[in-house]
C-alpha cells in the first residue's frame, strides 16, 4: 500500500467531550486532501448481568438522536490514558446502581473509524452488589433488566442501534449464551 501521510492538524473547535480538527492529508497521488478528525479520549462500557441472566439496560435521552435510547452503561474516560477497566467499575455503579468485584473483558471496539479515534472497552459484570446511583448532574436515566432474548429481537427490530450495544451484546451472545 502506498503511504498517506498527515502533513498539518489544525484544531478547530474544543469541546467537553472531542476536539475537532482539520488534517491536511498528502495522497499517494501527490494531491493533498483535508479530512476531519474528531480526538477523544476513550469510553467504557459494560454487560451488567444479574444472577437470575438479566442484562440491565439503561435508557437516556441522546440529543444526536433527538430521541431516548436503550443502552449498556457506558461512559467517557476521566481523562486520556485512564484504565478502562477503572471506568467500566464506576459507570457501572454510577449508572446502574450496582457494583461488581470483577470484570471479565468482553471485547473493544473502534466506533467511528472514518473520522473518530474513539475506542470503548466492553466488560460484563456478573455477582452484582446493590449499591446507588451516582447520577452526573445532567444525566436522567432508567434502569431496566431484560432476558438477552428480548434484546436481539430488538435489534432486530431496529428499536436497538446504539453501535457499541449492539456489538456488545452480540460479542456476549457469541461467548457466554
Amino acid at each position: 500500500m502506498e503511504e498517506i501521510k498527515r502533513i498539518n492538524r489544525e484544531l478547530k473547535c474544543k469541546g467537553a467531550i472531542v476536539d475537532f480538527y482539520s488534517d491536511t492529508m498528502l495522497l499517494p497521488n501527490g494531491h493533498t486532501a483535508q479530512w476531519d478528525y474528531i480526538a477523544h479520549k476513550g469510553a467504557a462500557a459494560v454487560v451488567p448481568v444479574t444472577d437470575d441472566g438479566k442484562i440491565l439496560m439503561v435508557r437516556q435521552y441522546r440529543n444526536a438522536l433527538e430521541r431516548y435510547t436503550l443502552e449498556i452503561p457506558a461512559g467517557s474516560l476521566n481523562y486520556a490514558g485512564e484504565p478502562k477497566i477503572d471506568c467500566a467499575f464506576r459507570e457501572l455503579e454510577e449508572e446502574t446502581g450496582y457494583r461488581a468485584e470483577t470484570l471479565d473483558h468482553l471485547l473493544d471496539i473502534n466506533t467511528t473509524v472514518a473520522f473518530c479515534n474513539e475506542l470503548i472497552g466492553v466488560y460484563v459484570a456478573r455477582k452484582l452488589i446493590p449499591s446507588r446511583q451516582h447520577l452526573d448532574e445532567d444525566e436522567f436515566l432508567n434502569v431496566q433488566a431484560y432476558d438477552l432474548d428480548e434484546l436481539l429481537k430488538m435489534i432486530d427490530e431496529k428499536k436497538i442501534t446504539d453501535g457499541k450495544t449492539v456489538a456488545a451484546l452480540l460479542a456476549y451472545k457469541l461467548k457466554y449464551a
